[in-house]
């Protein structure tokens, strides 16, 4: 029996040896032709086998293929293109480069509760990777956005530290509030109302924008305004991997207004008491100025006050991130640490976040996982000084000869710009916690069938101290005050989705069903007092405010209920459509309209993929797209429908006050329903040879019916106001987005990409006729965007001549040489009447842009990249608060401008007057405003891996990056982006950065 374990044996290693004489090892590596960087973590796979590899750190692989014949080798690799290499049987190695795909269509695509490929999308949807989030170092990532979706007017209005981007979709759809009421819904990992301005651009994945009603109906009225989806970085199994990101630099203001220097303003002083007719000469300065102003002219004390309120400000940020994991269990882990100083003193933003996912499969039917985010704001915030500072003489010192502040400047009543910045004096301080909590349970107990149900809390807290002594500019030289203001928003969802995969044949078959339930919770307290007694415990100890104390809360809630159901169809993988219905449920509408139910339907055809078109191999995609859809609004605060009572101290016969109420000016009205947006839109999807060029092309027809709305009610009412379903509007337009790529080889590679869309913004219908005139900058006109400025329109200075035309428009003497002149645009009949009345009212211009546009280049030769990004606004108009810093009496400081003198008889400023009021001043601050501008240039250069792979370390990369470089516009005296508000002036980064990856 002894000789059968060696006969074993003996055939067994027969066999190995068959099997390896049957068997080779072909070695090989995989580099980003790109970059010609090695790449970890390909796979590597022998066609029509399970047999593989993965690449390791350094791109190099082995794998056992068949002996003595050809194989083929797949290689595949995220985020660039699938490629396959033939290997002979005399090749022991390969080396294989893979070119980037910037366009591929199987790239996954994150739509409302699920996925798609981009092939099988029928929606207006753009994606965003997050490298390309990560090119600028900038505060939030609305402003990464800026240029690269066509149809997102993103601009960034204010410079204040730790201010981000605004952002509207496709223009604004409602009147009621625009400011709030047109806001995109964000969602980030599945979860709504997360602040998008806490997450770290270096945590994001990739970014989904949702433009028509095909997309973003899964989400129904919270999709109204478009919808932003923020996906962050998940686990991995392998190599635990560490990244490091970081960069630092300076700002300083872009283009901020200049104002009259001191013998600029005293030339302006002396013209208006010479207009007056009571100076000719300096002999008569005495009239014009006080004798502290003369002495300051006399010394030539001059002074420029914004300029001693701006600074150079610093950015810096910091990420660490964390990813690895196991087969079962993936972990992503980051901290993050955000730090501006203002362009001020006392304006600084601090942000320190952290965030973990965590995903983990039980089993084959069962997958749980958590994800959260801790952000902690420390901001300090600095009241206006600067419309103060631009009407403030720029005559006399800001501090005496022992360098203490002095107060009330040339012994007037004007307070000094710089109170605020003297120690201990002033104390404004926003503390802010936010966390978002999110835990999901995924079930699959069949193939193809899969529910998940998430539980998420976004919880945030805020604690807003406010004191500012007796010596500031809102002390006024008076008493102090210190204030506390605390909120609390805790908002709840629970969402079930449930979602069933099937492919038969040629049919490939999702149904998705949501079930939602959201609860949005604000509590609120407020206390102070004034005269502080010591201002060092500024605003920490509110009982030593003893004098005129006050003190408030309060409480507001609103729920929305949801259901819906959607189908995605498939036909050979061609023929597509989208179909969805939603329905809503808002706390917030009336008694009998909480409910309503909005549908929607996509189609799509991949023509590129018929028989007949493959005649036309310079083809590589072509698809039509098209969809109809609507979705609601429920643009009103809470209890916005019903009556309230506000309390109202009465007294009678000398008694003390009693606590009684009246009806709030609101009404209710339980009648209030649903604002509804039906949209149209037709889509293109090309590319062509060989995908070099790929873009997009969208129409869109967006019509807004039944506006809530404030309708004013007539005074005999008792009330002001109601809230009700009337008017219309409308938005149509086009979008473009193009990418080339124009050089693709091993060292150098230039891709560009270009973007651009037009929206057409009209108010279709109001209440109580076309012409809703409240105010220059704020008035509704039916045929115009929602944003008009409805004013006269200046047409010049009346000059020396034209006194005899001058009288005829008004009565004597209301129009002298040197005053406004204004058109007669029409009259009571409505035709020009001779008389300047408020029918020569007209549109001036829009604040809407014609057009928007951006255009990004990226170009990579060898180690270096550089990327150049330009952006452009065209068309808008704005109503500008610099322009309308003109004092005609000269008693206070304002812009350098142009002004009519008998000797300047320009048409562009009136002449200053000492005595004369100055009429239609707003048409003075009324201009167009477009402007193209060089957003971000940075250039990088990544260390070869030969250099930074002893140290064991995957990648280092250094770059140094410019933002709000240089800007071209009609307009030359200020940043027209920040359209002239001279209390925000925008700012300029020159940054230097670095990321490692270990």
């Amino acid at each position: 029996m002894k000789p059968f374990p060696s006969l074993a044996a003996a055939s067994l290693l027969l066999v190995s040896v068959a099997a390896q004489a049957q068997t080779r090892s072909v070695t090989g590596q995989v580099v980003g032709a790109d970059k010609a960087e090695a790449l970890p973590g390909v796979t590597v796979l022998v066609k029509g086998t399970t047999n593989g590899a993965t690449t390791d750190a350094d791109g190099n692989f082995t794998v056992q293929v068949p002996d003595k014949q050809d194989v083929t080798l797949v290689i595949s690799y995220l985020g660039y293109a699938k490629q396959e290499v033939t290997v002979r049987p005399d090749q022991p190695r390969v080396k294989i480069k893979l070119a980037p795909e910037t366009a591929s269509l199987n790239d996954v695509v994150v739509i409302g509760y699920g996925t798609v490929k981009k092939r099988d999308l029928t929606g207006a949807v753009t994606s965003v990777k997050g490298e390309e989030v990560t090119k600028l170092p900038v505060t939030t990532i609305t402003e990464a956005l800026q240029g690269k979706i066509p149809g997102a007017d993103i601009t960034r209005a204010n410079g204040y530290a730790g201010q981000g981007a605004s952002i509207r979709i496709r223009g604004n759809r409602s009147i009621s509030n625009p400011g709030s009421s047109n806001n995109v819904l964000y969602i980030v990992d599945g979860v709504q109302n997360v602040n998008a301005a806490d997450i770290d651009p270096n945590d994001v994945q990739s970014i989904e924008v949702l433009k028509d009603a095909s997309s973003t109906a899964i989400y129904g009225s919270r999709g109204a305004n478009g919808v932003i989806i923020i996906t962050t970085k998940r686990g991995s199994t392998g190599k635990p991997k560490i990244t490091f990101n970081a960069y630092s630099g300076v700002t300083k203001v872009a283009g901020y207004g200049e104002f009259m220097s001191g013998p600029q303003w005293v030339d302006f002083r002396r013209e208006a008491f010479r207009a007056a007719g009571t100076w000719n000469s300096p002999a008569d300065d005495a009239v014009a100025f006080s004798p502290a102003q003369l002495d300051a002219i006399q010394n030539q004390q001059y002074i420029n006050w914004p300029d001693q309120l701006l600074h150079h400000g610093m950015q810096q940020n910091y990420q660490v991130g964390l990813s690895g994991g196991s087969e079962n269990t993936k972990v992503y882990f980051s901290l993050g640490y955000y730090d501006e100083k203002g362009l001020m003193k006392l304006d600084r933003f601090k942000r320190y976040t952290t965030r973990a996912n965590i995903d983990q499969t039980v089993n084959k039917w069962l997958k749980v996982g958590v994800q959260t985010q801790l952000a902690y704001i420390n901001n300090d915030i600095r009241r206006d000084p600067f419309n103060l500072a631009s009407q403030a003489v720029p005559l006399g010192r800001a501090y005496d000869d022992e360098g203490k502040l002095i107060f009330r400047l040339l012994g007037s009543t004007q307070i000094n710009p710089l109170a605020d910045e003297q120690p201990g004096v002033y104390d404004r301080n926003t503390k802010t916690n936010r966390l978002t909590a999110a835990a999901y349970v995924e079930l699959t107990p069949l193939d193809g069938l899969s529910l998940r149900s998430t539980f998420a809390a976004n919880y945030a807290t805020s604690e807003a101290g406010n004191f500012f002594g007796v010596n500031t500019i809102d002390g006024a030289g008076n008493r102090s005050q210190a204030s506390i203001t605390n909120n609390q928003n805790r908002n709840l969802s629970w969402e079930n989705v449930l979602t069933y995969k099937k492919e038969i044949g040629d049919h490939s078959l999702t149904l998705t069903g949501v079930a939602s339930n959201l609860s949005f919770v604000n509590t609120s307290s407020f206390a102070g007092g004034q005269n502080q007694v010591l201002p060092s415990q500024s605003f920490y100890n509110l009982g030593a405010a003893n004098q005129n104390p006050f003190f408030g809360s309060g409480y507001v809630r609103n729920d929305l209920i949801s259901f819906a159901g959607r189908v995605n169809y498939a036909w050979k993988g061609r023929y597509l459509l989208t179909a969805t219905t939603r329905g809503d449920a808002s706390s917030k509408l009336g008694r009998d309209h909480k409910w309503d139910y909005f549908p929607s339907v996509g189609l799509g055809w991949r023509i590129v993929d018929e028989s007949f078109m493959q005649r036309f191999k310079f083809l590589t995609e072509l698809k039509l797209r098209g969809s109809y859809g609507v979705s609601g609004n429920d643009a009103i605060n809470a209890y916005g429908t019903q009556n309230s009572l506000t309390n109202t101290p009465f007294s009678w016969n000398e008694t003390t006050a009693a606590p009684t109420y009246t009806v709030s000016g609101l009404i209710g009205n339980q009648d209030l329903g649903w604002e509804k947006t039906y949209t149209t839109d037709f889509g293109v999807d090309f590319g062509v040879l060989d995908n070099r060029i790929t873009g997009t092309v969208d129409y869109y027809d967006a019509k807004t019916k039944d506006l809530i709305f404030p309708l004013n009610l007539a005074a005999f009412t008792g009330v002001t106001t109601v809230n009700r379903n009337i008017g219309q509007t409308r938005n149509r337009g086009w979008e473009v987005s193009v990418t080339s790529q124009n050089l693709r080889n091993e060292s150098l590679s230039w891709s560009t990409t270009l973007t651009y869309a037009r929206n057409r913004e009209t108010i279709v219908e109001l209440p109580n006729g076309d012409v809703i005139a409240d105010d220059y900058r704020n008035s509704l006109i039916v045929g115009q965007p929602s944003q008009v400025y409805y004013d006269y329109k200046k047409i010049g200075i009346w000059q020396l001549g034209e006194e005899a035309e001058a009288n005829s428009y008004g009565t004597p003497g209301q129009f002298i040489p040197g005053d406004i002149k204004v058109a007669d645009l029409s009259g009571p009949d409505g035709v020009p009447d001779g008389k300047i009345t408020a029918a020569d009212r007209t549109i001036i211009g829009s604040r809407v842009p014609k057009w928007t546009g951006g255009l990004s280049n990226d170009v990579r030769y060898k180690g270096f990249d550089l990327n150049v990004l330009l952006v452009a606004r065209v068309g808008q108009w704005i109503s500008s608060d610099y322009y309308a810093k003109y004092s005609r009496s000269g008693s206070s400081n304002g812009a350098i401008v142009d002004y009519w003198t008998p000797e300047n008889p320009t048409n562009d400023y009136p002449r200053p007057h000492a005595t004369r009021t100055l009429s239609y001043i707003t048409t003075l601050t009324e201009r167009e405003a477009s402007w193209a501008k060089v957003r971000n240039v940075t250039l990088g250069y990544t260390i070869p891996k030969s250099v930074v792979g002893r140290a064991k370390i995957d990648n280092v990369r250094v770059y140094v990056s410019g933002r709000n470089l240089y800007t071209v516009s009609n307009i030359k005296d200020f940043d027209p982006e920040g359209e002239g508000v001279i209390d925000r002036p925008l700012n300029r980064a020159y940054v230097v950065g670095l990321n490692v990856g270990f």
